[in-house]
C-alpha cells in the first residue's frame, strides 16, 4: 500500500461528504433524538429523508439507485450522524452495512438487481442472527431451515434483532440439517414472519430493536444467499465489515460527547471562573481527545485495510483492533462527559446522559471487546509463529 489512510481519505470529496452529513444529522437528525429515544423508534418522517439523503445507499452503485458511494464515506456517514445520534446510526448501520452490503458482496446478479433497488429507495433491511443462545456463540442455531422440495421452511426466533420493527426485509440465518447455517432473504410480510415484543433496551434505542419469530416461514432456492451451508462465511463477512460500523459509531458517540463537555465547560462558571479553567477539568477532557484521534486514526487505516490489503488476516486484525479501541475510547469519553456536566449531565436536559447509555452497546454488540481480545491474540500469535 502506497500513502496514509488520512491522505487517502482527506480529498475534497471526503471533506463534502462529511460536512453535508454533519448538517443533516444536527438540523434533521437532532431535533428529535429525545423523543425517539423515550418511544424507542424512528420517527417516520426521519426515515424518509434518511432515504432521500442518500444515507441509506450509500455503496450501492447508482444503477441501483444508490448514492454510489465508498466504504470511507459510509463509515464517515455512521460517525457524522452518531455525533448526534447514535441510536439512529445504528440503524444505518445495519441497514447499509450488514443487508445492502452483504448483498453487494455475495449475491447473484438476479437478487441485487430484485433487493438493491428496494434497499436503496424506501426498504429498510434487518440483520436476523442472534437468538438466546447464539449470541458471541453466533451460529449456535437453533432456527432451522427443512427443505420441502420447493426450497426451505424457516421455524425458530431471533433475538435483539436491530431495525426489526422499521424493516420490510430480513436477512435471516438459519441451520440446514447436514449442510450447516444458510442465510435467506425474507420479507417481512412473508407467512409466518411475526415480530414478538418490543425489546426494551438501556440505549440506541432509536434502533427500534425486537424478537422476530419464524413459523413455517416459505423460502425459495432465489432467497438463499450463498450456497447451503454457506451462512456462516456470509454472516461472517458481514460482521467483520459490520464491526467498523460499529467502531465508526463509538468514535462518533465519543465526539459528540467530548464536543458538549468541552463546550459546557467553556460557558459554566464556578467561584468566579470558568470551570474549563481547572485542571481537573481540563486534563480528562484533553486525555478523551487524545484517546479519540488514536481511534479515529485506527479506524480510517482499518478502512483503508479493507479496501487495500488482500490479506484477509490482516483485515480481520484491522477491525477488530479499531472496534476495541473505540469502544473502549467512547465509554471513557461519555464518563467524563457526564462528569464535566455535573447534575446537569446526570439528567436529560443534555445529550451525554444518552450518549453514556449508547456507549455501553459497543463493548457488546457485533463482537463483544473479551471477544475482540481473543480474535487479535490468536492473529497475533499465530502470525508470529509463522502459522
Amino acid at each position: 500500500m502506497t500513502g496514509t489512510a488520512t491522505e487517502r481519505h482527506d480529498g475534497p470529496e471526503d471533506r463534502q461528504w462529511r460536512q453535508r452529513v454533519r448538517r443533516f444529522a444536527e438540523e434533521t437528525v437532532g431535533p428529535l433524538s429525545t423523543t425517539m429515544d423515550k418511544s424507542a423508534s424512528l420517527d417516520p418522517v426521519l426515515r424518509e429523508r434518511l432515504f432521500s439523503a442518500g444515507l441509506m445507499s450509500v455503496e450501492v452503485p447508482r444503477g441501483y439507485g444508490g448514492h454510489g458511494g465508498t466504504l470511507f464515506h459510509l463509515v464517515l456517514a455512521i460517525e457524522e450522524v452518531s455525533r448526534v445520534d447514535p441510536g439512529v446510526a445504528v440503524g444505518i448501520h445495519v441497514h447499509n452495512v450488514l443487508v445492502a452490503g452483504t448483498l453487494l458482496r455475495h449475491a447473484t446478479g438476479d437478487q441485487r438487481r430484485q433487493y438493491l433497488p428496494l434497499l436503496a429507495t424506501g426498504r429498510i433491511g434487518a440483520f436476523a442472527l442472534s437468538e438466546e443462545h447464539a449470541g458471541s456463540d453466533a451460529f449456535a442455531l437453533t432456527t432451522v431451515a427443512r427443505p420441502d422440495g420447493a426450497g426451505h421452511v424457516l421455524h425458530g426466533r431471533k433475538r435483539w434483532t436491530s431495525n426489526a420493527r422499521n424493516a420490510d426485509l430480513l436477512l435471516v440465518f438459519a441451520l440446514v440439517e447436514g449442510s450447516g447455517p444458510t442465510a435467506f432473504l425474507v420479507p417481512t410480510d412473508a407467512p409466518g414472519v411475526s415480530l414478538e415484543h418490543r425489546v426494551e433496551q438501556m440505549g440506541v434505542r432509536a434502533a427500534a430493536t425486537s424478537d422476530v419469530v419464524l413459523d413455517g416461514t416459505p423460502v425459495r432456492a432465489a432467497q438463499r444467499v450463498g450456497p447451503v451451508g454457506g451462512g456462516q462465511s456470509v454472516g461472517m463477512a458481514a460482521l467483520d465489515l459490520g464491526r467498523l460500523g460499529i467502531a465508526a459509531q463509538m468514535v462518533g458517540l465519543a465526539q459528540g460527547a467530548l464536543d458538549v463537555a468541552v463546550d459546557y465547560s467553556r460557558s459554566r462558571e464556578q467561584f468566579g471562573s470558568r470551570i474549563a479553567d481547572h485542571q481537573g477539568v481540563q486534563f480528562p477532557l484533553a486525555d478523551v481527545a487524545a484517546r479519540l484521534a488514536a481511534a479515529r486514526a485506527l479506524l480510517y487505516r482499518a478502512v483503508d485495510v479493507h479496501q487495500h490489503d488482500p490479506d484477509p488476516i490482516e483485515r480481520m486484525k484491522s477491525t477488530a483492533m479499531a472496534k476495541y479501541v473505540a469502544a473502549q475510547v467512547a465509554e471513557r469519553a461519555a464518563s467524563v462527559a457526564v462528569e464535566t456536566l455535573g447534575g446537569n449531565g446526570f439528567t436529560d436536559a443534555y445529550p451525554v446522559e444518552r450518549f453514556y447509555r449508547d456507549a455501553k452497546a459497543g463493548k457488546i454488540y457485533e463482537g463483544t471487546s473479551n471477544v475482540l481480545l481473543r480474535t487479535i491474540a490468536s492473529l497475533l500469535i499465530g502470525a508470529n509463529r509463522g502459522d
